[in-house]
């Protein structure tokens, strides 16, 4: 793929770590040749907005907390202004933020409070509605775009002890796209979803990087394994693709035994 998204306009949510599937994504769809926005909850989407510029891309980062439906409308409203249009959005945001260590711990449903269900929620599944509401509808009114959320097998295909939140959260990001991709498609707008196993981000615990190893591949993804998958779902090559889920994982799901 090479220049698969020319003249695009792709907002990522999520691309403040230089470690993430957000910023791999960025930095795959900016070799496609899109214009990139990029998200994130602090300062240091600077940082990898000036890092695409940098190597050549167009790129600008927008801070902002993306459970706060305000500052999300804010945040599209400016990239709109700035870029004219978002063509592609790429929902990432979620799982872990910066500063918040609780959302590392491990919690037994029985022992979970409201307000940690509450967050883990709004963090993940809220995020990609607020941003999906606020974007979605200029997509329709052109007649393109381009909508993929990372979601992950955690929830919609497996879980694991102390990841109730976490695997609803995510399995609601999967029936969000479905019933998105239904009501969009006949205005050309597909919605698509990317499901990560085991990756190898800067926020892999020790025990995760392990169990890549008892892959059947192996070894843990690589940010850059899914960020291609992203830009495939965003590219015309993917125009008869809506409402799919593409579990990148390395095989892990489909092994029964698992040593």
């Amino acid at each position: 793929m090479r220049a698969e998204a020319d003249g695009r306009i792709a907002l990522i949510t999520g691309a403040g770590s230089p470690t993430g599937i957000g910023f791999a994504s960025a930095r795959i769809l900016a070799r496609e040749g899109a214009t990139l926005a990029l998200g994130s909850t602090t300062g240091r989407i600077h940082d990898r907005a000036r890092e695409l510029r940098d190597a050549g891309a167009t790129a600008e980062g927008y801070p902002a907390d993306l459970t706060d439906r305000a500052a999300v409308e804010d945040m599209v409203g400016r990239v709109v202004d700035r870029f004219g249009r978002i063509d592609i959005l790429v929902n990432n945001a979620g799982m872990v933020a910066v500063g918040d260590k609780d959302s590392l711990e491990e919690v037994a449903f029985v022992a979970l409070g409201a307000d940690r269900w509450d967050h883990e929620l709004d963090r993940t599944l809220g995020t990609a509605f607020n941003v999906t509401r606020a974007v979605a509808p200029g997509m329709v009114d052109r007649g393109w775009g381009r909508i993929v959320m990372v979601s992950s097998v955690t929830g919609p295909l497996v879980s694991a002890p102390g990841s109730s939140a976490y695997s609803a959260a995510k399995a609601g990001m999967d029936g969000l796209m479905r019933a998105v991709a239904v009501e969009v498609a006949s205005a050309g707008v597909t919605v698509n979803a990317v499901q990560p196993g085991w990756i190898a981000t800067g926020s892999q615990l020790p025990d995760e990087a392990a169990a890549g190893v008892h892959t059947p591949l192996g070894r843990s993804g690589t940010p850059e394994e899914i960020g291609e998958v992203v830009a495939f779902l965003a590219s015309e090559r993917a125009s008869y693709v809506t409402g799919a889920t593409i579990a990148v994982d390395g095989g892990n799901i489909i092994q029964e035994i698992k040593s």
